[in-house]
């Protein structure tokens, strides 16, 4: 290995977000600054949490949908589950459509803050905007008490 190279790899070493790992280390009032003007009903420190986790275990059982055209076409189809949409993301144009369908089809949905948060709850290191959690028995203890915290929220006027 050439000395160049070696010291690009040592430098690689020392910066945490060039090993691949994009982990936020932000703290939810860090996220919740920079969110857009259309994400409401936004979902509590906690409840993000609990649908991280629930997101987790629904990838595990390969029952989500995600990406705005995936979920979007799923809606259309008459799917059920519960709608997580990124608070961060921009422009908002990408997916503003989304809250409508979902109202319009009696879909509880729920804004959380960060996108890439949302995407390594899947297990990728792709930020991700928009997730659909379809029901199943391995997870519908989790399932559940996440859809009515979620339908139970305010919506938006």
């Amino acid at each position: 290995m050439t000395k160049l190279k070696k010291e690009k790899a040592d430098a690689a070493e020392e910066t945490p977000t060039a090993s691949g790992k994009e982990k936020t280390d932000k703290t939810y009032e860090e996220l919740v600054a920079n969110l857009n003007a259309i994400a409401q009903p936004l979902a509590t420190r906690k409840l993000s949490k609990k649908l991280y986790k629930c997101v987790k275990k629904a990838s595990k059982a390969k029952k989500i949908r995600r990406g705005v055209k995936e979920v979007q076409k799923f809606i259309g189809k008459g799917e059920k589950g519960i709608v997580l949409l990124a608070g961060d993301t921009l422009p908002i144009e990408v997916y503003c459509h989304l809250p409508i369908m979902c109202e319009d089809n009696n879909l509880p949905y729920a804004y959380v803050p960060s996108k890439v948060d949302l995407g390594a709850s899947t297990g990728s290191k792709r930020p991700t905007c928009v997730i659909m959690i379809k029901p199943h028995e391995d997870y519908q203890e989790a399932y559940n008490e996440c859809l009515e915290e979620v339908t139970n929220m305010p919506k938006p006027l």
